[in-house]
């Protein structure tokens, strides 16, 4: 069996809407869109770049699935446009029925066809999408949650703990600080939380 790797950029705050440019998502008159570009440096490049390496599979929302499929087969040898567009990519969606990007198959029932899909890749990303995150989140189906944290804030904007049940997570790779200021974030998840923890009487004595 392999891993479902949600790779997502995010705010100090939790946003993770549109980080790639101004027009990408502004719904809910969101008007910071393409933050994330002030911050990118070689280094979160590279491990960004190691990433999609690695992935077998792409597993995208709707929206996110639109977004990419309108731009990565535009964009020839570039790389990123290489790797997306040769990979299986599966899109979330009980409406789509004939996608454009070529190697797309559709899954209207998550819970259920995920689990077989991941059977089938080592690696399969999840970038953005933060409808279906929750929803993997929620039936357990999130291996590895890759956060790239940028210190900055907007107080407005989708987040993706904006509901959803409780779950607890530990490192599961060192994080890593880059140059501009953005730090890498790799968790699993560790089961339950842990709550009723009196700071008065439950800390160990020195």
């Amino acid at each position: 069996m392999g891993i479902i790797v949600v790779d997502l950029f995010i705010t100090l705050d939790g946003v993770y809407q549109a980080p790639g440019g101004p027009e990408e998502d502004p719904e809910g008159g969101f008007e910071f869109g393409g933050w994330q570009g002030p911050y990118l440096d070689e280094e979160s490049g590279e491990s960004i770049g190691a990433g999609i390496d690695r992935l077998q599979a792409l597993l995208l929302g709707r929206k996110t699935y639109d977004i990419f499929a309108g731009y990565w087969p535009n964009q020839g040898d570039q790389p990123i446009a290489v790797k997306f567009n040769a990979v299986p990519k599966f899109v979330a969606s009980r409406t789509l029925t004939d996608p454009s990007w070529a190697g797309t198959t559709v899954v209207t029932d998550v819970a259920t066809e995920v689990r077989s899909i991941r059977d089938r890749f080592d690696e399969i990303h999840v970038i953005g999408s933060g409808d279906l995150v929750r929803t993997l989140l929620n039936e357990g189906l999130v291996d590895r949650l890759n956060l790239l944290v940028y210190p900055v804030v907007f107080g407005t904007g989708k987040r993706l703990w904006s509901g959803g049940a409780p779950g607890a997570f530990r490192l599961a790779e060192p994080p890593k600080v880059f140059p501009k200021g953005a730090m890498q974030l790799v968790y699993e998840p560790a089961g339950e939380v842990v709550t009723g923890f009196d700071m008065a009487t439950d800390l160990p004595e020195a």
